[in-house]
């Protein structure tokens, strides 16, 4: 009797984990998800279903919002990363207004096209701890003094030191040399953008276990080249709801440490409104039992000065649920043309 009861169980066990289906999303990245990006159980199962999952992430500092998503897309993860490689395509929408390509060695003819108006280049009631763009105290001070603000040209010579000043920066960034813009005075309490930067990176400690060397060259990208590694830089001009629009630099680091994945990581170089510091990490990574299917997971953590002091509770509860609906949206939109191409 006792032998037939054991015969029935096992059979029973086998017959439910028979219809309970193999879990496909790879040991490595469900770690990733669990552990660092703080996926649930019942997210994680969603996840596998083909579901779009995506929720906030509590920031480390006043100022800092974060959100991270995920979504299994029947396709290969190869049409996603030539799809992100052309990132000029990939990026526009309705928020961004305009955008371009760096060069190497960069330089202000790769601005020709970045369209500026008043609303962006206005300084000429600029002073240090007041301004509405975001720039250092002797950039400022060099608006007011070289820029002859009553002739009928002013906004266009405006526009045109913008662009010397962007490309500066630019140049700055990726050779270590003079002109980098190291801090923004444009507030009363000055912003060092760098060590925002840095403590973005010291809070995602996953992206050097990812990719070895990919923190260190994000960090000091002229110092600490990341071997087989592809690195874009670009420009664009967008808008953030209803508020005046902004012009941001974005560099753009593609790494594939394994056959089975390729990491795309991001950082904010310049914003002329709005924005501290931003880190972005996207990852797409086979299916594991199935070389037709990947998992697609974006993370962005962000710090803005205007989260902070009052209602900055308020406002940095608003920016995260747009951050998210956005998130969700914009893997929706990833999927459905991914697949949609797919069975074309």
């Amino acid at each position: 009797m006792k032998l037939v009861l054991v015969a029935a169980l096992v059979g029973a066990v086998l017959t439910v984990s028979a219809a309970i289906p193999a879990s496909d999303l790879p040991p490595g990245l469900r770690g990733l998800l669990s552990k660092q990006l703080k996926f649930t159980p019942s997210e994680l199962a969603e996840l596998e279903t083909g579901r779009v999952v995506a929720h906030r992430l509590g920031g480390t500092a006043p100022g800092e919002v974060g959100a991270a998503g995920a979504v299994r897309v029947q396709a290969r993860k190869e049409a996603f990363v030539n799809r992100y490689r052309d990132i000029v395509n990939f990026k526009r929408g309705p928020d961004v207004l305009a955008i371009g390509l760096f060069h190497d060695p960069p330089s202000v003819s790769d601005l020709a096209s970045l369209p500026l108006d008043a609303r962006d280049v206005d300084l000429r009631s600029c002073r240090v701890a007041d301004c509405d763009i975001r720039l250092p105290a002797a950039t400022i001070a060099r608006f007011q003094h070289d820029v002859n603000w009553r002739s009928a040209g002013a906004d266009a010579h405006a526009a045109a030191l913008f662009k010397e000043v962007l490309a500066d920066h630019v140049r700055a960034y990726i050779s270590g040399g003079p002109g980098l813009i190291s801090e923004y005075d444009d507030e009363p309490r000055p912003v060092r953008p760098v060590d925002d930067f840095s403590a973005l990176l010291m809070g995602a400690s996953y992206i050097e276990e990812l990719v070895p060397g990919l923190a260190r060259h994000l960090a000091a990208v002229s110092s600490s080249p990341l071997p087989g590694a592809e690195d874009i830089l670009y420009w664009s001009k967008e808008k953030f709801g209803n508020a005046a629009p902004f012009v941001t630099v974005t560099h753009v680091v593609i790494a594939q440490p394994a056959a089975e994945s390729v990491v795309m990581a991001s950082r904010d170089v310049y914003s002329s409104r709005y924005i501290d510091a931003s880190l972005s990490l996207t990852i797409a990574s086979d299916a594991a039992t199935s070389g037709q299917a990947f998992y697609l997971v974006y993370v962005n953590r962000s710090r803005a000065s205007a989260l902070k002091g009052a209602f900055a509770g308020l406002r940095r509860s608003i920016v995260e649920r747009r951050a998210r609906a956005a998130l969700e949206e914009n893997l929706k939109l990833t999927k459905g043309r991914l697949e949609g191409e797919r069975r074309r």
